[in-house]
This record gives structure tokens, C-alpha cells and sequence, in this order.
């Protein structure tokens, strides 16, 4: 029957990859958007909801807590529940958060929006990457994945922009209609389209991994996100930190041991794979950490408006979203060395010169800069994610995806958390030895002081990835036959 013919299902399948894609593209789009979009508002919300600094971080910190503790989890999601049901679970859990912060008339109610909306994106992100790598022949993967990381990356790029414009010409409430709106289409759209793409096969649940997973990723993400507000000393640091991190030795040394793990460590015995994690790892680190730092400077240092700085920072992520797709296309073709070194090379100058920034320097440097480092890292991410991933064998795409997917919420953690530890040091040590006022001019000269610090900490961050880039290579896999 024709319907146990493979060929004319893989023609079938085929004819849907467009829908697919936008479905997805669409619904992650918003969800990365999610990510950035309160950044701009929270010190609007602090007056609205009359509270401290500390309680509106956890507007941020809650999100990364979530996903910390759901994206390890996905690859066994994805191979227990079909494409079409973790897709709508995804999406429906993102339009009830946006709905529930819409109408959210206090801080906590708020605090529960952004836990659904963080729900929804830890379990979309990893099932589109598997979705591509399963739907998309090898040789045609790049320019899929240029795609996907244009929607990854892009969106949080361009979040406080659209933001600040949201809260100037509307309220912030907007910013959460804004996602209900695209989140629904995406909903209405992938139920009519999407389709069952990966494998079912239902691995047993092993409780103590999934404890240790919790317990691990889940205080490890916790310390990170609360080192920049409580310093790294502090307990209330120190103490998930370590048991972070005796969980997660524990949780790698019985994935090892098992036969069906949660998440199939051994995907490390990959070298480009490991290559591969460490420079996306790197390159969130650096996109977050600047898209913390410059708003700062441009706000508190050069004194411009939020929507100001959005815009500022907008032909970065514009440039980012339009050579993702030709970056896609040029790995397909050149493979990723000569666009991932050259990437790495050019965001190491970039950052270079970012840490020589002043109260004086001129805002068409500010926007130059931040395009080319737009430029690199879009050189270095899916190069190096799409090469890393085809080296695994097919039944570890989800284990795969997973993995990098979990270090990327750790490296926003710890990437922001860092940057703003090196900032706050870098300001206290000028006022000390500058004896400093508290005039606002000296302030400014004090806090562009902890900037470059806190950049001169990312330029680092980028040259270990340039040392790490050399060692890419091209890996080499067979074509895909229909």
C-alpha cells in the first residue's frame, strides 16, 4: 500500500516544509523576543508595582529558572510526545502567558505570565532545531539553519527596540498583547499545518535523573542569575552554586552508566559537537552581555531615552537578520571554517574597541561597532551549531539539541551575571581611587569605567572562542537520499 511507501511519505512530508517552518519561525520568534522584550520596561514596572530592584529581577530570573529546568528535559519530551502536540503544548503555554501578563494588575500575577511564556519557549526552541534536522537533507541544513538562528538570535536583538517603542506610544501591557497576537496566528497556523516528523519512541523515565537534572540546571542557573544583583560571595550564591554543581556531576556520572538516559552525555565524544557547544556557548554569552551593557551606557552614561537606545541598537539586529539566511546559504557551500575564524576574529577587534569607549565617544561609532559585531557572531553561531550537530548519528539529534540548547540558557546566566559583577567592581574601584563625588558627571566617568571592565571581560570570553575556533573542522557526512 502506498502508504507504507517511504519514498511517498519523505514527498509528502516535503511538500508541508514551508508551513513548518514558518509555523515555528513565527512562534520562536516571539518566544526569543520574550527574552529581551521586559528588559527596557522593568524600572517601569518597579513604579507601577512599587517595588525594589531585587524583587523585579526576579521578572528575569524566574524566566531563566524555567527554561534552565525544562530545556535539559526536552530531548525526552521530544522523543515521548509527537512534533504536532509539543508544538501546540508550546505555543498554548506562551499565549497563556501573554494573556495572563496582558491583564496582569500586580507583581505576582506578572511573575506567573512570565513562567507560562518561559514554559513554552524552554519546550519550542529545542523541538524546531530537531524538526530541521530531521526534515532538511545535510546538504541543504545550512540555509535552514540560517534561518532558525535568525529567529533565535535576532529576536532578543531587537526586542528592546520594539519595547521601547510599545511603552512610549502605548503602555507595557502592550508588549505582552503584542506577543498574544503572533502567538495565536502561530497556533492557528501550525495546527493546520504542522506535521509528526520525529520518531516516537518512548524511553523509560528515569526519577533520579530527572531530580538531579532539576536540582542541578535549576540552582546552577539560580546562582548565576543572582550573582550580579548579590555578588559572589554571598550565600545565597555560594550555596546553590555548589549544589548545582555536585547534582550535575552526579546527573552526567549516571547518564553514563544507563543504557536510555535522560540526555545522552556520550553525544561529548563528538569533537565538533564539543567545538560546537563552547563557541554558541561563547557567542550568547557575548550577545547578551552587550545587549546588557550598551542600553546601560547609552541610558545612564550618554543620558538618551529608552526608545532611543532601541533604536541605536536596531540596524545591528536588522544587519544580524538579514545575513543570517546568507550566512546559511555560504556554509552549504564553503563549510564553516572560513566564515567561523573570520567571525571570531572580527568580534575580538570589535570588542577591543568597545573597551575603549568614553562619555565623548560618538553615537555613529556606538551603531558601526555593533553591526560588525553583529556581523562576527552571526559568522561564528550557526556555522558552528549546524557542522557540530551533523556529526551526530540521527537518533542523538534530540540528546543534541537538548545539550546545546541547556548551555545557552546557562551561558545568558552567566554571561549577564559576570558582565554585571565586572561593571559593579570596575565603578567601585574608580570611585575609591579617583575619590570621586556624587555629581552625576563623575558618576557617568565612573560607570563607563565599569563598562570597559565588563567589556574588556567579553573581549576575553571572545578570544578564548577565537583559540577555540581554530580547531574547526568540516564534518563530513553522507547526502541524504529520498
Amino acid at each position: 500500500m502506498d502508504i507504507d511507501n517511504p519514498i511517498k511519505r519523505q514527498e509528502e512530508r516535503s511538500l508541508k516544509v514551508i508551513p513548518i517552518m514558518v509555523s515555528f519561525m513565527i512562534a520562536a520568534f516571539i518566544g526569543t523576543f520574550n527574552e529581551t522584550a521586559l528588559n527596557v520596561a522593568l524600572s517601569t514596572l518597579m513604579e507601577v508595582f512599587r517595588v525594589n530592584e531585587a524583587t523585579i529581577q526576579w521578572l528575569t530570573t524566574g524566566y531563566l529558572l524555567t527554561q534552565g529546568i525544562l530545556v535539559p528535559l526536552s530531548g525526552l519530551l521530544i522523543q515521548r510526545f509527537s512534533t504536532r502536540k509539543l508544538f501546540i503544548t508550546a505555543v498554548s503555554f506562551s499565549i497563556v502567558g501573554a494573556c495572563i501578563g496582558g491583564l496582569a494588575g500586580n507583581f505576582e500575577i506578572l511573575l506567573i505570565a512570565r513562567i507560562f511564556q518561559a514554559i513554552g519557549t524552554a519546550l519550542l526552541l529545542p523541538l524546531m532545531f530537531n524538526t530541521v534536522l530531521i526534515i532538511f537533507p545535510t546538504e541543504k541544513r545550512g540555509a535552514a539553519m540560517g534561518l532558525v538562528t535568525l529567529v533565535f538570535t535576532a529576536a532578543p536583538a531587537v526586542g528592546p527596540t520594539i519595547s521601547g517603542l510599545l511603552i512610549a506610544k502605548l503602555s507595557w501591557h502592550w508588549i505582552f498583547w503584542l506577543s498574544f497576537i503572533f502567538q495565536l496566528f502561530a497556533l492557528i497556523f501550525g495546527a493546520n499545518y504542522m506535521q509528526n516528523v520525529s520518531k516516537i519512541t518512548k524511553p523509560r523515565i528515569d526519577l533520579l535523573s530527572l531530580i538531579l537534572s532539576t536540582v542541578g540546571f535549576g540552582s546552577l542557573v539560580f546562582s548565576l542569575s543572582k550573582s550580579g544583583e548579590s555578588g559572589w560571595d554571598s550565600l545565597i550564591v555560594i550555596i546553590p552554586l555548589l549544589i548545582g554543581i555536585i547534582a550535575l556531576v552526579l546527573f552526567v556520572m549516571r547518564q553514563l552508566i544507563m543504557k536510555k538516559p535522560l540526555i545522552d552525555v556520550r553525544a561529548f565524544k563528538h569533537p565538533m559537537f564539543i567545538v560546537a557547544t563552547l563557541l554558541i556557548f561563547i557567542s550568547k554569552m557575548i550577545i547578551l552581555s552587550s545587549m546588557l551593557l550598551l542600553p546601560m551606557y547609552l541610558i545612564r552614561v550618554i543620558g538618551m531615552s529608552t526608545l532611543s537606545a532601541g533604536l541605536v541598537l536596531l540596524p545591528g539586529g536588522l544587519v544580524f537578520a538579514l545575513l543570517s539566511p546568507v550566512v546559511g546559504r555560504l556554509f552549504d557551500k564553503l563549510g564553516p571554517k572560513l566564515l567561523v575564524i573570520p567571525g571570531l576574529i572580527l568580534s575580538v577587534v570589535v570588542l577591543w574597541f568597545f573597551t575603549q569607549i568614553t562619555t565623548s565617544s560618538p553615537i555613529a561609532l556606538i551603531v558601526t561597532l555593533h553591526c560588525f559585531l553583529m556581523i562576527g557572531i552571526v559568522m561564528v553561531w550557526m556555522p558552528a551549531q549546524t557542522n557540530g550537530l551533523n556529526q551526530l548519528p540521527p537518533q542523538k539529534y534530540p540528546d543534541g539539541t537538548a545539550i546545546m540548547n541547556t548551555m545557552l540558557q546557562i551561558a545568558g546566566a552567566s554571561g549577564m551575571a559576570i558582565s554585571v559583577s565586572v561593571m559593579t567592581a570596575g565603578v567601585t574601584n574608580f570611585m575609591e581611587k579617583m575619590k570621586v563625588t556624587s555629581d552625576v558627571h563623575s558618576q557617568s566617568l565612573a560607570l563607563t569605567a565599569g563598562i570597559q571592565d565588563a567589556f574588556m571581560f567579553v573581549f576575553s570570553v571572545a578570544f578564548v572562542g577565537l583559540i577555540i575556533g581554530l580547531f574547526i573542522r568540516q564534518v563530513k557526512v553522507k547526502k541524504d537520499k529520498n
